[in-house]
């Protein structure tokens, strides 16, 4: 989705306050966007999307999206989910953010009944209308031990051996996905340092497997994805 000059800016909801490393930033960078961090958890207001708000992209963390008691920034945004969903501004969920929009839509989220988690490189599989985004299969980042049911009217994307349901679109401007595609080696490095305690656990890979994987399937992770971000939102200018 093109944008015009006078949408210049990114808002990227997060949920840590570590390094700005990754894909999402390093392309808005480039292609001339103002980049709005907003940390919604340590105490930053979101609103309403204003008229130079290009696109949206909530980030993955440690929070459960359905947790809004014990957490209620997280009603803060779903209500931004929401609006942007209304006012037809492109928006893009990112594992926890994924699930954020699928419950805001009114479907379930949580751990399967299976107990398996995702942590590695992971292939996903387009479903038949997941094509116009994901061509081919593709292995990407996963770390995650939830999953979501299918919002109704959302168009399902993609599966994985261990997750049917991976991804989705809502409307024209709404995507989520279970995945991480926007996280490069140096930050799939801090997650593995940070997860530490997730190796082991059922359908999580060694981190031998977790390396190898990752030398093999980065350069078509980041090329996909950066190729998404440019159909999704556009650019205002020459990449720099």
């Amino acid at each position: 989705m093109a944008t015009g000059p006078e949408k210049r800016r990114l808002i990227l909801i997060c949920h840590d306050r570590g390094p700005r490393d990754d894909r999402v930033s390093v392309f808005g960078s480039r292609h001339g966007f103002e980049l709005d961090y907003r940390y919604p958890f340590d105490g930053d207001a979101l609103g309403a999307p204003e008229d130079d708000v290009a696109a949206s992209i909530i980030f993955g963390g440690r929070f459960e999206a359905y947790e809004t008691i014990k957490y209620p920034f997280l009603k803060d945004e779903a209500r931004w989910i929401e609006a942007c969903i209304k006012q037809d501004v492109p928006l893009l969920g990112l594992c926890l953010g994924a699930q954020q929009i699928a419950h805001a839509l009114g479907a379930q989220v949580g751990p399967p009944s299976s107990g398996v988690q995702e942590f590695g490189y992971y292939e996903l599989r387009p479903t038949e209308a997941g094509r116009a985004i994901l061509p081919n299969p593709l292995h990407v980042v996963q770390a995650h031990f939830h999953t979501f049911d299918m919002p109704g009217g959302a168009t399902h994307l993609a599966s994985s051996d261990l997750y049917s349901n991976q991804a989705f679109s809502y409307g024209e401007s709404t995507f989520a996905f279970q995945a991480h595609p926007e996280v490069t080696i140096e930050g799939f490095r801090r997650m593995q340092a940070a997860l530490d305690g997730f190796f082991g656990k059922p359908g999580v890979q060694s981190r031998e497997e977790q390396d190898r994987i990752m030398y093999e399937a980065d350069r078509a992770q980041a090329d996909w994805f950066y190729g998404f971000l440019e159909k999704m939102i556009g650019s205002i200018g020459p990449a720099r």
